[in-house]
């Protein structure tokens, strides 16, 4: 059996027509989905990019940011953020020492970072530059004024610096094909066209998009906001929303909508080509994110770590399965990161030569093994905590928490902390003991930032 993981960052499961939305275009993993046992109740793990990408490669928690070791200092650098540690085995290193094809195509550039090696264990690796931050071409003056008028507020110093390099790495689109997302999965079309025939293999595709800059081709825009003549915030403040007015907010939803609208649409033109270059026949097909993207709930944009609600929280997962096993199903076990790779590697029959922390999704799917009673994750200086009646979230020190009823109030509005103090010292002390009973301080991490990021990217 072939295997193609797909991750789409920032995707909000409740953006997708399978997941619910009546308002987005969604058709190709729609289609997907009445083909695939589709997750309910996906997770992070730990959040953002970097620390979810760590737990989904081995199959190991990196809650609460393994690398942190209270009696040696904040040695986390950027608290999951560091590459895999080279004691832990990847998925891509199993399979490959199992006899699969590796290959790996994305345009996330924090993989390719120096010194991160998220490429171990691949025979093949092409990186799509160009994304967001990624140092790809030369800033020139022209673009200050630009970058100025799409950032989330005229003195939001970092978004601008991030717009001024976006820009300058986009000044040369011409065509749809030229975007992000087109890049990737044209990559991914080549890769399939090239290696015809060739099996057993495990295809990643990583695309960065629809995470932020939202700047889709025109026509994706215009299935949700045309004729918009308002100001235009491609990418948000991470913090409260009231730098946005109500229209400009819409308009905001609207380009993360169309980004959503186009990573579809070529992610349905890579698994056409993949089908019709008969390459789907023997291959699992699992799609999934990382988290989801904060647009004006509870107040805030971004992505904010003290408000891990479902916006943030509730990713898509589909697993398709070669021969239409439990196609069309939906199942309400919990689901996180680090169960990608035991999965996998359980559905293809191979032993992982280490321990993993995650739990064989296919085997809950089947009834062969009891679904977790809660789930656990953690964002910087938050942690969160989740079972069947509740949703728990507070600071790591167990301030600032909050808790809503998961049955009664899905989009948690009503905070209940008040009246159920029992169920908050439960569930923090979940969190502290998936924790293995220490938590982070997170403040004196943030002395030590400098030092963190010189450490994450020199060279060694």
């Amino acid at each position: 059996m072939n295997v193609i993981l797909i991750i789409a960052d920032s995707l909000r499961a409740d953006h997708l027509g399978c997941y619910g939305n009546s308002w987005i275009s969604t058709p190709a993993l729609d289609a997907l989905a009445a083909e695939s046992v589709r997750f309910s109740r996906a997770c992070p793990e730990a959040l953002p990019t970097i620390p979810a990408r760590r737990a989904i490669h081995t199959g190991l928690r990196t809650f609460p940011f393994d690398n942190w070791v209270p009696e040696k200092g904040a040695s986390a650098h950027r608290y999951g953020w560091q590459r895999i540690p080279e004691d832990q085995v990847t998925l891509a290193e199993i399979l490959s020492h199992a006899g699969y094809h590796t290959a790996f195509i994305t345009d996330c550039y924090h993989y390719f970072k120096p010194t991160m090696n998220f490429h171990r264990g691949f025979s093949q690796w092409e990186w799509i530059r160009g994304q967001e931050r990624d140092p790809y071409r030369s800033i020139y003056k022209g673009d200050r004024a630009r970058a100025k008028a799409l950032a989330p507020v005229p003195d939001a110093a970092g978004p601008q610096s991030m717009l001024l390099q976006y820009l300058a790495n986009a000044a040369r689109r011409q065509i749809e094909e030229d975007w992000q997302a087109p890049l990737v999965f044209q990559a991914a079309m080549r890769w399939i066209a090239e290696n015809q025939g060739i099996s057993p293999f495990f295809l990643l595709i990583d695309s960065f998009d629809p995470h932020e800059p939202w700047d889709p081709p025109q026509p994706y825009v215009d299935l949700y906001d045309p004729g918009y003549q308002g100001r235009t915030v491609i990418t948000p403040r991470y913090g409260p929303s009231d730098y946005l007015s109500k229209d400009e907010l819409r308009h905001m939803r609207a380009l993360y909508a169309a980004e959503v609208t186009m990573v579809d649409h070529w992610l349905g033109r890579f698994l056409n080509w993949t089908q019709a270059h008969g390459m789907l026949e023997d291959t699992l097909v699992i799609v999934m994110s990382d988290h989801g993207h904060q647009l004006g709930e509870h107040g805030l944009t971004g992505k904010v770590a003290s408000g891990l609600y479902a916006e943030l929280t509730d990713v898509p997962l589909l697993l398709r399965h070669p021969r239409g096993e439990r196609a069309g199903q939906v199942c309400t076990a919990f689901a996180q990161d680090h169960d990608l790779a035991p999965t996998v590697l359980g559905l293809l029959g191979i032993k992982p030569p280490l321990p993993m922390e995650g739990q064989d999704l296919w085997q809950v799917v089947e009834g062969a093994v009891p679904p977790r009673s809660y789930i656990t994750a953690g964002m910087d200086d938050y942690v969160w905590c989740r079972n069947d009646d509740y949703v728990y979230m507070s600071r790591n020190d167990g301030s600032d928490a909050r808790l809503f009823d998961a049955r009664q109030d899905p989009a948690q509005q009503r905070d209940v902390a008040a009246h159920h103090p029992e169920v908050m010292r439960d569930m923090f002390a979940r969190v502290l003991a998936d924790a293995g009973g220490v938590l982070p301080d997170y403040r004196h991490l943030q002395e030590r930032t400098a030092l963190a990021w010189w450490e994450l990217y020199r060279f060694r």
